[in-house]
């Protein structure tokens, strides 16, 4: 029976990353139900400005699994990350990015192999900011000082970082059930409760009562500024790494750079019922059109989305054929090239033939 799949285009790169990914999934033999999808700057016109219909929200619950390809956030301005929107509007509270490293990649490290697991609804990017100058803003300052806090100077903007018990107790068990569910040994609690302690403290103090009721996996914790240099000096001392918001969304693409950059990161969103499947990397749409871009990070998200459908084989020989393909060097975009301006890289869905080849040939890990 065939999967039933919301498939979002996205915007910039995104549509040729997406078609890519369509055609290789296909090629793996598993049977899909494709519903596409509009969000994004290019659809704002058609649905009142607003960049994420209420339909597809309600396609994606309705069938719990989306694909999609990256999707334009303006800087600065305009309208609010439609990828935020997205993990609000479903409560798509747990971010997953698998950091692995490649034979055939040019990085500094080999044999990385870490799941960053972050916190997606709480933390600073919660959105509760008050504008600098604002009355708002103003009120708030006052209150703060009426409760004996102090700040330094009082033209500032404010953001609230709200962490809550019951956010940090379902994170950390979704982290736990997903290093048992994957094979993984060892959990880690990343936080700077030092600091913060009524924040941070908490998701600290809530992590250690959740590693006590499971006991089957190691648990240790290092601060957020320690961890940073854990990684880069011993990375395969650590497995699954949990993370805040913030810390979550920084120390991801420390560790995409690890393993070769954001082309090669994929990325999944977890909620109740719901599951959505996403390159780690933004929509380069200077490059739209030009069929240039890696899609082996969306490509990955294509293969992780097969592990929670539960097609575990057409994973695991999905990953492999990437892997040959990366270890060859030889159907790969101008990024993965010992040079940029490598006459012999090849485009976006060139790379999806080479790996169409490979899962034809019956490559195996």
């Amino acid at each position: 029976m065939a999967h039933r799949v919301v498939l979002i285009p996205g915007d910039g790169t995104g549509p040729e990353l997406t078609e890519a990914t369509r055609r290789v999934l296909e090629a793996t033999g598993v049977e899909f139900d494709w519903d596409v999808r509009e969000a994004g700057a290019d659809v704002m016109e058609k649905h009142g400005g607003n960049p994420l219909p209420p339909e597809v929200l309600d396609a994606i619950r309705e069938a719990g699994v989306a694909l999609k390809g990256p999707i334009t956030t303006p800087v600065g301005g305009g309208f609010r990350s439609v990828n935020v929107a997205l993990r609000k509007e479903l409560d798509m509270y747990a971010q997953v990015r698998p950091c692995k490293t490649y034979p055939g990649v040019r990085t500094r490290f080999e044999d990385v192999d870490l799941i960053v697991v972050r916190e997606n609804t709480e933390d600073l990017y919660a959105g509760i900011e008050f504008e600098q100058g604002t009355p708002d803003a103003e009120e708030l300052i006052r209150w703060i000082e009426s409760k004996g806090g102090k700040l330094r100077w009082r033209d500032a903007g404010i953001s609230i970082k709200p962490i809550s018990v019951t956010g940090t107790r379902r994170i950390f068990e979704f982290a736990f059930d997903y290093a048992r569910r994957n094979g993984r040994r060892k959990v880690t609690c990343v936080h700077k409760a030092n600091i913060m302690k009524f924040t941070d403290g908490l998701w600290l103090r809530v992590a250690r009562e959740v590693a006590a009721e499971n006991t089957d996996l190691e648990f240790d914790d290092r601060i957020v500024d320690n961890m940073c240099m854990q990684l880069v000096q011993r990375p395969e001392e650590y497995d699954v790494l949990v993370l805040p918001n913030l810390y979550g969304d920084v120390l991801s693409d420390l560790c995409a750079g690890m393993i070769g950059g954001l082309g090669l990161a994929p990325g999944a969103n977890y909620g109740e019922g719901v599951a959505v499947f996403e390159p780690t990397h933004g929509s380069a749409p200077k490059y739209a059109g030009q069929n240039k871009v890696n899609p082996i990070a969306q490509l990955l998200s294509g293969m992780l989305m097969l592990r929670h459908l539960e097609e575990h084989e057409a994973a695991d020989r999905l990953e492999a054929a990437i892997s040959e393909v990366i270890r060859e060097g030889k159907a790969v975009t101008y990024d993965m090239k010992p040079s940029r301006d490598d006459p012999t890289a090849v485009g976006t869905s060139e790379v999806a033939d080479a790996i169409i080849e490979k899962l034809g040939a019956g490559v195996r890990a």
